[in-house]
């Protein structure tokens, strides 16, 4: 009897403890979930800025400031109180204290123990008191079981990369922006600081651009890596640069050397098999 009731204590014990441990991870599981997200959007030539937003907390406020893109002057301040789903928006009009042309940036923050994936920043574009066409998202929430590690939607700014085949003589440039109405302007700069090369592209409606430039020639005679700059306004996120390396005027990928030597390697191998065999077919006397 006494076993039995060691036996049926045990068994409870290891319940309970299991129960603990279930409680334990759900607590975790709902903990992982947190952060911010915001949305700014504006038409072309308006003089309104709309920003929504959703919050894993919605029991404190989103505060809002904007500043100007020259002096940071703070023309505008806005608090808002997230529904019960954590949803929020907010609007802004351009006044008479928006005198500075370029990219005003809007600082969303709520208050969470000072936690940063609660403070996110988007910027609009305004030119003569007008708004550039705009829709911006900024966010790093953490939900779900499986995901905790920052997830950003869309960034605002430009970005490229090149593309080519080892020994071509074309280099394609592809690209990204959320500045649909601005050209961009491509410079091909030289190893010795020569600008060799220029092009302008407008991006299509959905933000994506195409240049390709052509190497050889007296202009690509330097064997080195050559920079490929996009510019399409004077914010640093609307600056890109990526490198090509070029030899003897055509591309050299960015492995070229190893794979130069696993070339020179085989070509040995070959020759040495070839060499053996020749001298294994000739007759002894």
């Amino acid at each position: 009897m006494n076993f039995k009731r060691s036996t049926t204590s045990m068994a409870i014990a290891i319940m309970a403890l299991s129960l603990i441990s279930m409680t334990s991870i759900q607590q975790d599981v709902f903990g992982a979930s947190l952060g911010m997200s915001i949305t700014a959007t504006a038409d072309q030539g308006s003089d309104t800025i709309m920003v929504t937003g959703k919050t894993i907390s919605d029991i404190t406020d989103v505060t809002f400031t904007v500043t100007s893109p020259i002096f940071n002057t703070v023309v505008a301040i806005e608090q808002v109180s997230p529904d019960d789903n954590g949803e929020f928006t907010v609007k802004f009009i351009v006044g008479p204290t928006w005198t500075e042309d370029g990219f005003y940036e809007i600082k969303a923050m709520q208050a969470v123990s000072s936690n940063s994936l609660y403070t996110l920043n988007v910027v609009v574009e305004v030119i003569g008191g007008m708004t550039e066409k705009t829709d911006i998202t900024e966010s790093n929430l953490q939900t779900g079981i499986f995901v905790p590690t920052q997830s950003i939607i869309t960034r605002a700014g430009l970005e490229i990369s090149a593309d080519a085949v080892i020994g071509s003589t074309t280099i394609t440039i592809t690209g990204t922006t959320d500045r649909m109405s601005e050209d961009i302007t491509l410079i091909v700069t030289a190893p010795n600081g020569n600008k060799i090369s220029f092009d302008q592209v407008s991006p299509g409606s959905n933000g994506e651009f195409t240049s390709v430039f052509t190497t050889g020639g007296p202009l690509w005679k330097q064997d080195g890596f050559y920079t490929v700059t996009a510019h399409q306004n004077d914010n640093p996120r609307y600056n890109a640069s990526v490198e090509v390396e070029i030899i003897d005027g055509v591309v050299i990928p960015e492995f070229g050397t190893i794979a130069a030597m696993i070339l020179a390697v085989a070509i040995i191998s070959i020759i040495v098999i070839s060499a053996k065999s020749r001298l294994s077919i000739i007759p002894r006397y």
